[in-house]
């Protein structure tokens, strides 16, 4: 008898989800003609809200913390979870520099003249309700309303469950912004039931949502790709590369590489395999194992590798696939350029892949050939991010190849049409 007592449970979860979905196309219609002074106006109450929360915040998260550790939640996950001062303060910044940028909303591009008289342009407007569905990060909440209102769009939150008390009262900061600025309070919802019939109910709601954006681990990404009646721009897993090239500097290139690992690890832009010219092999790989042991950081070589360091783990067929978001880091040797590209084509997830490199043809040739969403020449990989990129704040990193690429930011959602203006110009 439990099965129909649960049919019933799901069926409530679908209404109120629709429920949600009926309310954001409502909204949807006032958003897109909002005013950049009034959206910027929301943004800023909203980052002015977060500052005044901060033991609000704070206190929320220790709860989502202590019941984290609780389930056994892996260290890279507890890192995406967790709030301190200086990552609250970085979302009110966040909120503050997406206010800052330009308002793609009605741009027009180069008009082009017609023979018929008709002058052709392209107008940005807005997507329509957008679906975002993430995991751990809580700040997501507060990046994600802040590009969607900044670009017209209206959005429905799904967070997980593990961040439930941290992203309720981020949400509240963002009701207190739209309050403030007049905007319709159905511009951000987040959905607090923490049942999972809510993601399907959400996939299927293809009469009121426009796209979803996934952000999490693969499972949650597969689903959503499979199960989704809208498009969907994925956020796939980084599985990011440094080439180390012949020639290259080696000091500056240690540098590079250790950056790359280990300005924090629970990021999809941390470098999970380096790649190393065979000709710098017997001089780098020593340095490597002393700077990445002074972190902690594990290292695991291919055959050639623990020719040189013979105490190196040895690296598995496993670990060039593996995004380990953790201490932990794949060292292959490489004959040449080309064969660290293959390696990257095989096994890299179209991410952010970088060479470190004193030679600019072979530079050159690695952004040509290398197809990933950010590549990268001697800078670390953890540069991949909306807001280092100018962007003000990223929604997602895209490994997508239509619509939109790489961070996500306001001008990413958007899409076009076409403003044909004549004069009373007829078809003959």
């Amino acid at each position: 008898m439990a099965q129909p007592e649960k049919d019933v449970m799901n069926t409530e979860v679908a209404q109120y989800v629709l429920g949600l979905g009926a309310a954001a196309r409502s909204a949807a219609s006032a958003m897109s003609i909002a005013g950049t002074h009034q959206k910027n106006a929301a943004l800023l109450a909203m980052a002015d809200a977060i500052d005044a929360s901060v033991a609000t915040l704070l206190a929320a998260n220790a709860q989502d913390m202590t019941l984290a550790r609780d389930k056994g939640i892996d260290d890279a996950l507890l890192d995406r979870l967790e709030l301190t001062p200086a990552r609250i303060t970085s979302m009110s910044n966040g909120l503050r520099n997406v206010a800052a940028q330009d308002d793609p909303v009605g741009s027009l591009s180069a008009t082009n003249k017609r023979p018929s008289g008709l002058e052709i342009a392209r107008m940005r407007v807005p997507l329509g309700v957008i679906g975002v569905i993430y995991e751990s990060r809580p700040n997501v909440t507060a990046d994600a309303a802040a590009l969607c209102i900044k670009s017209g769009n209206v959005v429905i939150l799904r967070g997980g469950s593990e961040a439930a008390n941290s992203n309720q009262a981020i949400a509240a900061c963002v009701q207190a912004g739209l309050q403030a600025a007049e905007l319709p309070a159905a511009s951000v919802q987040l959905i607090t039931t923490t049942d999972r019939a809510a993601v399907g109910a959400l996939l299927a709601m293809d009469e009121y949502v426009d796209v979803i954006i996934p952000r999490g681990g693969k499972n949650l990404v597969k689903r959503v790709s499979e199960d989704a009646r809208v498009p969907v721009i994925k956020h796939l897993d980084g599985i990011c590369h440094v080439y180390i090239d012949a020639g290259a500097d080696r000091a500056r290139a240690v540098e590079v590489a250790l950056n790359a690992k280990t300005f924090r690890y629970g990021i999809c832009g941390s470098m999970e395999t380096l790649l190393v010219h065979r000709d710098e092999a017997v001089a780098l790989l020593p340095l490597l194992v002393d700077v990445f042991g002074e972190k902690q950081v594990e290292l695991r070589g291919c055959e050639n590798c623990l020719a040189i360091v013979p105490d190196m783990k040895a690296a598995t067929a496993a670990d060039w696939d593996t995004e380990y978001l953790a201490p932990i880091l794949s060292i292959r040797i490489v004959d040449d350029i080309e064969q660290a590209m293959s390696h990257i084509a095989r096994h890299g997830s179209s991410h952010t892949d970088a060479i470190v490199t004193n030679d600019m043809a072979r530079a050159r040739q690695f952004v040509r050939q290398v197809d990933s969403s950010s590549v990268m020449v001697n800078a670390a990989t953890c540069f991949a991010d909306g807001a280092e990129y100018g962007l003000g704040a990223e929604i997602g990193i895209s490994t997508n190849r239509m619509h939109v690429r790489g961070p996500v930011g306001a001008l990413g959602l958007t899409t076009e049409k076409y403003v044909v203006t004549g004069d009373y110009t007829v078809r003959g």
